[in-house]
């Protein structure tokens, strides 16, 4: 699957490599995750060579901790 890297990046600052591997592998349960479909439909109206940086979530940040 290919993926533009803004979405790329959006959703590695989400979720970690397990969830992504255990609940989120194809593009259906991508579109499907509340916070991912949400970001699709903001990123869609945006041009095609949009970029903005994106930021680790904050629930996100919290579980690395956990487990370093």
């Amino acid at each position: 699957m290919r993926l533009h890297q803004i979405c790329h990046s959006a959703i590695h600052a989400r979720y970690s490599e397990a969830e992504i591997a255990r609940r989120l592998a194809d593009v259906d349960a991508l579109r499907a995750d509340p916070d991912i479909g949400g970001f699709i439909a903001w990123v869609r109206t945006k041009p095609d060579d949009f970029h903005a940086a994106t930021r680790m979530t904050r629930t996100r940040k919290l579980s690395r901790r956990k487990v370093s």
